[in-house]
Parts: C-alpha cells; sequence; structure tokens
C-alpha cells in the first residue's frame, strides 16, 4: 500500500495516526534518528553554532557538531498499513525548553535519547516526561568508538524505574531506529491498557 492509498479492488485504509517525542540532551542524535528513519524528507530547524552560543552550549563530548535544532525535527514512518508516526525530535539546549510543551501536546508517548559519555545530559527530559505520566523509552545511542556498557548499568546510573524499557540503538541506522519506534508504541499503549482496566476487589 502506499500511503494515502489502497491496492486497486481493496477498501481503502484510513490509518491510526500517532504522535510520537524524539528527546534528549544536546547532540545525542535526535536530529539522525527522525532523519534515518523518517519515509519523507525530513523537516529540520537547524541553525549553525556560533562563536555567540559557545558559553551556554556545552559541546564537550560532541566538539564536532556544527548545527543544533533551534525548533524541531519532523518526519513521519509508517508501520503497517493502518499504523503511521508523526515524529518530532525536540530541542536539546535549555534555552529552547518552553517549545516542549506544546510538542509534547497529544504525543502517545517519548524516545529519550542518551549518550554514555554525558548521561547527565538526558535527565531533565527523564524528568519531564515523568512528572506528565508520558510513557517514554530510554534509547542509547551507541556511537561509533565508544565503550558499550550493560544495560543495567546505564539503567543503574540513570536511576530509571524498572518499568521503563531500555534499548541500545544506532540513531544512524533505519532498522534499528524503527526497533526503538515499536517499543515506545508497544510500551505505551501496554500503559494505557493498564490505565483502562477495571480496579478488582
Amino acid at each position: 500500500m502506499i500511503f494515502g492509498r489502497s491496492e486497486r479492488g481493496k477498501p481503502p485504509v484510513e490509518p491510526v495516526t500517532l504522535k510520537i517525542l524524539v528527546a534528549g540532551g544536546f547532540g545525542v542524535g535526535k536530529t539522525t534518528l527522525v532523519g534515518a528513519v523518517s519515509e519523507i524528507r525530513p523537516l529540520r530547524t537547524e541553525e549553525v553554532l556560533t562563536e555567540a552560543g559557545r558559553p551556554v552550549d556545552d559541546l564537550s563530548g560532541v566538539e564536532d557538531k556544527h548545527t543544533t535544532t533551534v525548533a524541531m525535527d519532523f518526519g513521519r514512518i509508517t508501520l503497517r498499513e493502518d499504523l503511521v508516526l508523526y515524529l518530532f525530535g525536540t530541542p536539546g539546549q535549555d534555552r529552547f525548553w518552553f517549545l516542549w510543551d506544546e510538542l509534547a501536546t497529544g504525543a502517545l508517548g517519548a524516545i529519550v535519547l542518551a549518550d554514555t559519555r554525558r548521561l547527565e545530559d538526558c535527565f531533565a527530559a527523564v524528568d519531564y516526561f515523568e512528572r506528565r505520566s508520558i510513557p517514554f523509552v530510554m534509547g542509547v545511542n551507541c556511537f561509533e568508538g565508544v565503550a558499550r556498557h550493560p544495560v543495567e548499568d546505564v539503567r543503574q546510573a540513570l536511576d530509571l524505574d524498572e518499568g521503563v524499557p531500555l534499548v541500545l540503538c544506532d540513531a544512524r541506522d533505519r532498522q534499528s531506529a524503527k526497533e526503538v519506534l515499536v517499543e515506545v508504541v508497544q510500551h505505551a499503549l501496554a500503559k494505557a491498557a493498564g490505565r483502562r482496566e477495571p480496579v478488582t476487589t
């Protein structure tokens, strides 16, 4: 099936559309993940990093980074003919956090990307989604040349709740990014189903 159309002889399928956020600290791979998995040319709001921004943009660990998202990234992926995800990548710097509330409105769930070289950079995103009861999956972006750590060690370092899925991923790889998206959809739907179940006494 082509998005928005059906095969000849079959009734058209109206896909369910779900909004997923891709969040995390500065330079963690949010724009890369959205670009790797999107079936459309992603909308990006990137600007070149300037000398004026050096006092507020901590580039330690990501010295080769030359651009930054200043509003959002947007992409789309069809998981099944009846299920389409709209992806919204959030800006990572503190000074753009005022945009998060608007981007989070109506979101089914979120991916919080983490870089093990700068784990503390994702704490604010974890806190944001926990406080708003938005289901999220922790995706540890495995950068080339960076030591990999056991999942349980990373979970402990992040002080993550046991109910929060944590997966290793490569934000550059379409299949890897897709697997994280499937994980967040399954997790969010399971949480929603749990809230709907009647309490028995």
